[in-house]
Formats: C-alpha cells, sequence, structure tokens
C-alpha cells in the first residue's frame, strides 16, 4: 500500500515495563511493518518530563501518528493539541486527556467498573458487605472513571459498605501494605476492588498471607495476558479478571491507523473513539483457549 510506505508511527508509553505496552508495540509492529510503517518507541520510562520531551522531539520530526499513553488528563494536552496542529496526527491510548485528539483507542473505563461492581455485590451476598478500593492513582484518568463506575452501582446496593478507598501508585509493595492495614481494620472484609493486575498482585498477597485466598473476592484488570491473567487466576491469586484484551486492541489501533495514514486532510474534523470489549476471566474459562493472548505470539 503506496499510502503506507515510509510514514511513521511513533509510541510515547508510560514505560515499556508492562505487558499491555509490550503487547501494544508488538500488534502495531505485527500489522504495519509489513506494509512499510516505520514504527518508533520513545519511552520516558516513567518519567513525565523525558515523556514531554519525547513528543517535543517527534513533533519536530514530523511524527506521522504520535500514540501517547498519557499519566492523567493535562500533563502533555498542550503538546498534543500543539502536535496535531503541526500536522501530526495524535491517538491517545487506554488514557483520556483533556484534549481529545483525532482517535482515542481504550477500556471504556465506566463500564468496566459498573462490572465489577455488579460483580462484588454477587459476591457479598450473605456477608459483612465491606469492601475496599484501590485506584492506581488519584489523578488518572482511568482511575477517575473506574471509580465512577464502582460509585454508580454501590448507590443502588445501601448493603455494600465501601470501608478504604485508597490509591496505589501502580506498586505492588504499596498495595500489599495497604490490604494487610485494611485486613487487620476489618478481619471479615468481604473483598477487594482493584485497578490492574501488576499492583494487585500486591494485594492477592497480601490476602494470601492472611490465610483468606477464596475468602476475600479480588477483582483485577488487565491486559489479558496469559501469564498476569489467566495463569493467575487459575492459581486463585484472582477471584475475577477484568480483560481489555491489549492483543486486540493493538489490531484496533493499528486499524484505524492505516485509515487516518490513507486520509490524512480530511480528518481534521473528524475525531472518534473505539472502545474495546471487557472479558470477565474466572476460573470457568481461564483455561479455555484464547481467553487469554501470549506476548510471544502476538
Amino acid at each position: 500500500m503506496s499510502a503506507l510506505a515510509g510514514k511513521t508511527v511513533a509510541f510515547v508509553p508510560l514505560t515499556m515495563g508492562f505487558d499491555l505496552t509490550r503487547g501494544w508495540l508488538a500488534g502495531l509492529k505485527a500489522e504495519l511493518e509489513p506494509l512499510g510503517v516505520k514504527v518508533v518507541v520513545r519511552d520516558p520510562n516513567l518519567n513525565v518530563n523525558a515523556g514531554a520531551q519525547a513528543i517535543t522531539t517527534l513533533i519536530g520530526e514530523k511524527a506521522d501518528v504520535i500514540i501517547v499513553q498519557s499519566p492523567d488528563p493535562q500533563t502533555y494536552t498542550k503538546l498534543l493539541k500543539r502536535a496535531e496542529e503541526a500536522g501530526s496526527q495524535v491517538v491517545t491510548i487506554n488514557m483520556r486527556t483533556a484534549y481529545v485528539p483525532v482517535l482515542h483507542v481504550g477500556n471504556d473505563w465506566t463500564g468496566m467498573g459498573e462490572q465489577s461492581a455488579n460483580a462484588m455485590v454477587e459476591a457479598c451476598k450473605g456477608k459483612s458487605g465491606k469492601v475496599a478500593i484501590l485506584l492506581g492513582s488519584f489523578v488518572s484518568s482511568d482511575s477517575t472513571y473506574t471509580l465512577k463506575g464502582f460509585r454508580n452501582v454501590f448507590a443502588k446496593h445501601p448493603e455494600i459498605k465501601v470501608v478504604s478507598v485508597q490509591s496505589g501508585d501502580w506498586d505492588a509493595v504499596k498495595s500489599k501494605g495497604i490490604v494487610q492495614t485494611v485486613l487487620k481494620q476489618h478481619p471479615d472484609l468481604c473483598g477487594v476492588l482493584g485497578p490492574w493486575d501488576g499492583q494487585d498482585s500486591g494485594s492477592a498477597a497480601a490476602i494470601k498471607e492472611a490465610g483468606l485466598t477464596g475468602k476475600v473476592f479480588l477483582i483485577t484488570s488487565g491486559a489479558g495476558e496469559q501469564g498476569s491473567a489467566c495463569d493467575q487466576v487459575k492459581a486463585g491469586a484472582y477471584d475475577i479478571y477484568m480483560s481489555y484484551d491489549v492483543s486486540a486492541q493493538a489490531k484496533e489501533m493499528a486499524a484505524s491507523i492505516k485509515w487516518l495514514l490513507q486520509n490524512k486532510g480530511k480528518t481534521a474534523t473528524t475525531k472518534g473513539t473505539i472502545y474495546s470489549r471487557i472479558t470477565q476471566i474466572t476460573k470457568a474459562n481461564a483455561s479455555v483457549e484464547g481467553t487469554c493472548w501470549k506476548l510471544g505470539k502476538t
């Protein structure tokens, strides 16, 4: 496809240290590079200043498409606007920003929060109804929308008592400490609603060390990669894993980018969002082929 050959698609993640960012990159490369598209990565490794510098450099290099995973709605707002004004097309992935670019691909966090909360209501029937909520960050858009989803459901269920809402800052060690403290304060805790498998591995460890695996219901979410999702559900670490399937997200994002590259100059007034399908992974389907994806096979 001559319209795509020689084009540059740049990816600025939070860090390449996550299975979800590695999955997105692998999927983009598999879909775009055979068509002559150059896919480059600028990894700020969780440093927002490095991320801002990476985006600034890509604007100067006139990258055709810049994909950004933003740590919060505000940090990169001016730069994303500047990028599109300079001629690059901006795609945000999973984390919404205050600036609305030509395309956003990602999870419906509010919808997932509602699904998770409804599952927790069912799990807590006949129990204390006490639930702890762990967020990744109070300022990230995914946490804000997920919390809204939780509250939408719990407002209709007075039997659910939210005893803790804290931020683990995406850190498994901090998450473990928080859950340990909550369990000491509320030994009859019914469940924990967590933000992401990378952080909630700490929550699972705290529950296991307290001898409460299978008694304290743990719901997490994430990319849906085999080792982080299906294997952990089968092992009993998570009772429900809400997967937004990064492998499928990458394909959706790549297909949209192909369209953007072929229609550049005609999309300035058209902005779109592609929401990912959410799959609930439990012991009932964790062993089913295709429920999770494997990084090496993406």
